[in-house]
Formats: structure tokens, C-alpha cells, sequence
């Protein structure tokens, strides 16, 4: 079956909807989401049941970095700074040392096992070296997994900042199987301009996003959102057009965000999680619809041996030699180790050699597909019982929800009082949003005279106005007044 304009939105739809319920049940019988979305992709594919003819790599790629924006930029939006303050370092070694020895470990090993050159060897090591967000942050929320010491912090600053990473290293080495005359030092260069220019570009648009978020009046409390979006996708093609990786600027840009008092956060938050679920189970349909699963079959053996050495050796050598010099107990690094969720981005990943038009490009997609679904179906299913033995997981009782969940759930506060601004108050004449207000405590509604206003991030707060304040505990409101008039009681 042809993909044409008229069938493309009934099959896609029919494709989501299935998706959806068959995700629903899949962790009744212990089988991680994502990994559903691949298989009905590849079910409905050329070699599937219903044979939708599609070999389009390029269209593929184009899809996989669209999502790719939203899964990182979601991610980084959901990455309370004070939670991964405390294991920024760790973090950060994870995501560039702990990726570089990953690949070149795996790289050295495929090139004594198999007949690649050894620029084709850490092309594939580079392409699979990165713990997958999409994988971490739906695994890790979908079954609710809470885990001791800034285990979870740890592991989804690391999934969400290593792809850049990842990526730098693939186009690296892509380029010198490419042209095998140059060598590795020629490479260097590109590889510190495109992380300095991709940090320092996703900060800068991180501060100006903020800046135009808050004083834009768009009249539609909606567009506020497709604003977001907007200015997510300008992020990540302005930092590519000037040589910096455009996916380590949304990341950042994400996790500024994030930690804002922005006009509408809640609303962009909860679009954000629910486009980014969207966009992983198109991701995974459409990978999933590009393969030939009988082309893979020839490459099941050596694809299992070197996942199985991905998994067993290559990860958590790089994972103790990155931690090395961090005080971290044995049973920490032995979980983050065994969290390296290979997932769709090394499948995006692998499609660069594929455009490429290098030789071996398509036995490197088959063994990367292959090694991503084993390591879904080995790693992803076993998280929790992994989590038991090395005695990580938080009991249900001892679990916390982070400021960033209590936002987009609206939790209820168990306290409530009211504060009338008088002239002595600093936040006369401000707005919500620029007051930089507690985060324990929400402004429910304000007294104005003889009328009562539902207040918004850019509601302007006047002299004696009357806050009706709800908070978690009495001694959130020393906070509250603190922030209103600057002073202590």
C-alpha cells in the first residue's frame, strides 16, 4: 500500500489510536510503551500485515529532529534546577565523557568482531552511545518509578543532555568515513564549536524567550503555547545555521524555561507533556515503518553480541570511570549503568549514514535498529525489578511530587490566607510573574474593591488589593509576606 494525501491522515489516525489503546495495556504484561509504538510501525510496514510502502530516510530524519525538538524541549521544561543542582557534575560527566567512552569502547569492539574500518566501528559506537530521552523520561514517568539519593535527577539530566553529544560525535565520524584522508584532529574544532556555540546560543535564547513570553499581549491565552513552540524551533535552526548543536540549545533553553515564572506556565507545561508523548509515538511509528524487518535477520547474531556488550561492558566501564571521582555508592552506579536506554534517537542517528551514501550505511541501521529494541525489551522492562536488588526505589509512601508536577496537576495546598498590599508593599504595581512569588504558594484570587479577580502572570497587583493565598504549610507564608513587602514579620 501506497502512502498518498488521501489515505496519509485515516492510516495515520487509525495507526495513533491503536497505539494508544495497545499502550495503554502494555504494562500489564511488563512491555515498555515505546516498544509497542515500534512494533505496530513495523506491523504495518512493507514487510508487516497491512504493507505501507515507505523507504523514505530523509522524510524519516525530518520527522525523527521535528520530535526530537519537542521529546528534549519537554524534557528541559520538566527539569527542576533544584532537583539537579546537587548532581549538575555528575550529570555533566555522564553526558560528555561517559558518551565519548561509551563510543569508543563499543567502536574498538565492533572493529575487532566484525570487517568494518575503524571510523565505520565508532561511527556505529558514536550513533548508539547515548542514553535515549524518549526511552528515560516515558519509561521512568509511566510506571511512576521513584528512586532514592538524586538517582531519577541524575538519569534524566543525563538522557536529556547527552543527544547533543551523541549527535556531534556521529556527524564526527561520519565525516571521516567520508573523507577517510582527513584525520581525527581535523574533526576537534567543528566538535568544540558546535558545543560552545549550542550552550551559549541556548542560554541566550533561553533569557530572550522569557523576555518576550512575558511582555508579549497576545489577547488568546492559547497562542501562548504555539508561542512556545515558535520559539523552540527558532532556537534549534538559528543555533544549527551558526554551526552550534541545535539540539544542546532547546535543552537548555528548556531547563531556563523551566525555572521561570512565565505568564501561562502551567498551560505550556501540560501542552508540552502531552505533544511530546505525541511525538514519541510518531517517532517510534515511523522508524518503525522504515525498516525491513527481514533485512535485520541476517545481522540478529552479531547485533546481539554487540548489544550484549553495549549493555555488559561498554556501558558501565564508561558510566565508573565518568563517576570516579564523584562519592557515589556502588549500587547508584551500578543502576545508572544499567539504564543506558538505547532507544529511537540512535535509529535517527543511524539515518545519517543512509543519506550519506557511505557503504556500509545499511548494515549499520540494521544493527543499530536491532540494538535498540534489545535494549528497550531487555533494560526497559527490568528497570524496576533492578531498582528492588540494589535497593534504589523509594517505598510508595516515601514519594515526592517536585514542583514542576504540581504545577501541571494543580494540587491542592492545605492552607489559606489573605494579604492586603498596602503602600508599603514592593510588589505594588507589578505583575505576578515578576514578582518572583514562592513556589509553594499560588494566588487564588484577589479581592479589588467589590470585585474578585482570578489572577494570571500578567494580572498587575495594586495597592490595597486583598491576595487570597493558599500554601502547603503556615510557615510557606513567612515566604509570601517576605516577597510582598520585603521584610520578615
Amino acid at each position: 500500500m501506497d502512502l498518498t494525501t488521501e489515505n496519509i491522515l485515516l492510516i495515520g489516525s487509525l495507526l495513533l489510536l491503536i497505539s494508544i489503546i495497545v499502550g495503554k495495556t502494555s504494562y500489564k504484561f511488563g512491555i515498555p510503551t515505546l516498544l509497542l509504538f515500534l512494533v505496530i510501525g513495523m506491523l504495518a510496514g512493507s514487510d508487516g500485515i497491512i504493507g505501507i510502502n515507505f523507504d523514505d530516510p530523509k522524510l524519516a530524519q525530518f520527522i525523527g529532529v521535528v520530535s526530537l525538538n519537542f521529546i528534549l524541549f519537554s524534557g528541559g521544561l520538566d527539569t527542576s534546577w533544584t532537583s539537579i543542582k546537587p548532581i549538575l557534575k555528575e550529570g555533566l560527566a555522564l553526558s560528555t565523557i561517559g558518551v565519548l567512552l561509551t563510543a569508543l569502547t563499543l567502536g574498538v569492539f565492533v572493529w575487532y568482531v566484525t570487517d568494518f574500518t575503524i571510523y565505520e566501528s565508532l561511527l556505529l559506537g558514536s550513533i548508539v552511545s547515548s542514553t535515549d530521552a524518549a526511552a528515560v523520561f516515558s519509561i521512568l514517568r509511566s510506571k511512576n518509578l521513584s528512586l532514592r539519593e538524586n538517582l531519577r535527577p541524575t538519569l534524566e539530566l543525563e538522557s536529556g543532555s547527552n543527544d547533543p553529544m551523541a549527535y556531534v560525535l556521529t556527524i564526527a565520524f561520519l565525516t571521516l568515513v567520508v573523507n577517510q584522508d582527513q584525520s581525527v584532529a581535523s574533526v576537534i574544532p567543528m566538535f568544540f564549536l558546535q558545543m560552545i556555540l549550542g550552550g551559549i546560543a541556548g542560554f541566550g535564547f533561553g533569557k530572550l524567550s522569557k523576555l518576550i513570553i512575558n511582555n508579549i499581549k497576545l489577547g488568546f491565552d492559547g497562542l501562548y503555547p504555539v508561542l512556545a513552540i515558535a520559539l523552540m524551533f527558532i532556537t534549534f535552526s538559528a543555533t544549527d545555521f551558526i554551526g552550534g548543536n541545535g539540539f544542546l540549545a532547546i535543552y537548555i533553553c528548556a531547563v531556563y524555561l523551566g525555572n521561570q515564572d512565565l505568564i501561562h506556565k502551567s498551560n505550556i507545561l501540560k501542552m508540552f507533556d502531552g505533544l511530546a508523548w505525541l511525538m514519541q509515538i510518531v517517532l517510534f511509528l515511523t522508524l518503525g515503518l522504515l525498516v525491513f524487518p527481514s533485512q535485520i535477520i541476517p545481522y540478529m547474531g552479531i547485533g546481539m553480541l554487540i548489544s550484549l556488550f553495549l549493555i555488559v561492558i561498554a556501558r558501565p566501564v564508561s558510566v565508573f570511570i565518568s563517576l570516579m571521582f564523584f562519592k557515589m555508592k556502588l549500587r547508584r552506579k551500578l543502576y545508572i549503568s544499567w539504564v543506558g536506554l538505547s532507544g529511537a534517537v540512535p535509529i535517527v542517528f543511524a539515518t545519517y549514514p543512509l543519506l550519506a551514501g557511505i557503504e556500509k550505511a545499511s548494515i549499520i541501521f540494521n544493527i543499530v535498529f536491532f540494538i535498540s529494541v534489545t535494549s528497550i525489551l531487555i533494560q526497559g522492562t527490568t528497570l524496576s525489578l533492578f531498582a528492588k536488588w540494589l535497593n534504589v526505589a523509594l517505598p510508595e509512601e516515601d514519594k515526592k511530587i517536585n514542583e514542576i508536577d504540581q504545577l501541571i496537576l494543580n494540587l491542592p495546598k492545605s492552607s489559606l490566607k489573605e494579604f492586603e498590599i498596602s503602600s508599603t508593599c514592593t510588589v505594588a504595581g507589578k505583575r505576578i510573574v515578576d514578582i518572583n512569588f514562592p513556589k509553594s504558594a499560588f494566588i487564588v484570587m484577589i479581592k479589588r474593591g467589590n470585585e474578585y479577580i482570578r489572577p494570571g502572570g500578567s494580572t498587575l497587583i495594586k495597592e490595597n488589593d486583598i491576595l487570597m493565598v493558599i500554601a502547603d504549610h503556615q510557615d510557606d507564608f513567612t515566604d509570601v509576606n517576605h516577597c510582598l513587602t520585603n521584610a520578615h514579620y
